[in-house]
């Protein structure tokens, strides 16, 4: 067993030479590649980051956590708190505003339009669950009247007003209502179908959102004018939308999957796992990278000589390649050791919208190596 990790020093210069050795390209191209394969457009540059949503935080920290020795390791390609397939889960801030009427509702506390731009999925995600999360400061009520409550109303809006509505209704369909007595600090709503449909097939126009004082609270009189109806909603705060997403190129087939932390020791001079920690402010990342700070990736390094024995996990085409090489050692080259097992990682970070992203990637970590 390998004792103490040790972080390497080196800085941002050598450590792209160690990620990129051999392919003769400039560190901008480099950077834009791996940026590419991550997902990304271009570095992102986040103006006012936000606090990491704290379903992030747990999925990632339970991710990150060995698996016990009697179960499996945590499946990437599936997203076992929702219970749906996904390795990209994004939470993404409204961009809506309050609407204010110039003709205010007694009864209506407030009126909002929610916006979230969904435009930065990629081509090839599939969308396997939205939930929207409606936000409030504290657990509390000031009830407006005797068994009085709240009406909360979601309205999508559309392109083309519907046909025998209300003025007050017209651009928009009902998606959902509820009643409650207590202001929660999180109202969950499954929107999953409307944020399909957003993706695939028709316009995103947003939505609306209203809640209303219900009950008696309704009848009670109005000489207290709406601030005592509306109390308590003073505490609202925000909303976002939980997007889980399921990439086809990185989960479109089935993998093996392990963690390393048990490295076979072999003789220093054949080939086997060596430590290489990339540090993700080294490369200067670490405005944009939320987390790990960094992460063991290792690499593969060492000898593939005559003869080749079981623990060089080697296939029967390099041991016969090695035979040729004892044989003719200039006209035939040795075996290379490569990584033959690789796990995944997962990475907390802002997108170019500057969205919370927490993502899976497979094929990060070298588990073990072989001839080949």
């Amino acid at each position: 067993m390998w004792s103490l990790p040790v972080r390497a020093s080196f800085g941002a210069g050598l450590a792209w030479a160690l990620l990129t050795v051999g392919l003769g390209m400039d560190l901008s191209l480099q950077e834009s590649l791996l940026l590419k394969s991550l997902g990304l457009s271009a570095k992102p540059s986040p103006k006012i980051p936000i606090p990491v949503p704290s379903v992030l935080w747990r999925i990632f920290q339970k991710r990150r956590s060995p698996p016990a020795t009697n179960r499996d390791p945590v499946d990437g390609c599936r997203v076992e708190e929702f219970n749906v397939p996904g390795n990209i889960i994004r939470v993404f801030a409204d961009q809506g505003h309050f609407i204010h009427s110039t003709q205010p509702h007694p009864l209506l506390c407030l009126q909002k339009r929610l916006y979230f731009n969904l435009s930065v999925l990629e081509e090839g995600e599939r969308l396997t669950m939205a939930q929207l999360e409606i936000k409030f400061s504290h657990n509390s009520y000031h009830s407006p009247g005797r068994g009085g409550g709240f009406e909360l109303r979601l309205y999508r809006s559309c392109q083309v007003p519907l046909r025998g509505t209300p003025p007050l209704e017209r651009g928009r369909k009902l998606l959902l209502e509820q009643s409650f007595a207590r202001l929660h600090r999180s109202l969950l709503f499954n929107l999953s179908d409307v944020a399909k449909d957003w993706t695939t097939r028709s316009r995103n126009l947003g939505l609306v959102l209203e809640i209303a004082v219900s009950g008696d609270g309704a009848s009670a009189p109005l000489s207290s004018g709406p601030p005592s109806l509306c109390a308590g909603i003073d505490s609202f705060l925000d909303t976002s939308l939980l997007v889980v997403t399921l990439s086809q190129q990185q989960c479109g087939a089935s993998r093996r999957r392990r963690s390393a932390y048990n490295v076979p020791l072999t003789p220093s001079n054949l080939c086997k796992p060596r430590r290489l920690y990339i540090s993700f402010s080294d490369v200067g990342w670490e405005n944009w990278i939320i987390a790990p700070q960094g992460y063991m990736a290792n690499y593969c390094l060492g000898e593939c000589p005559f003869p080749l024995t079981a623990e060089l996990n080697s296939t029967n085409h390099a041991i016969l390649q090695t035979m040729v090489h004892s044989l003719d050692p200039d006209g035939t080259p040795q075996p290379c050791c490569v990584p033959v097992r690789l796990s995944p990682i997962s990475i907390l970070y802002y997108d170019n919208s500057d969205n919370v992203v927490l993502r899976h990637y497979e094929d990060m970590v070298v588990d073990e190596c072989g001839c080949r």
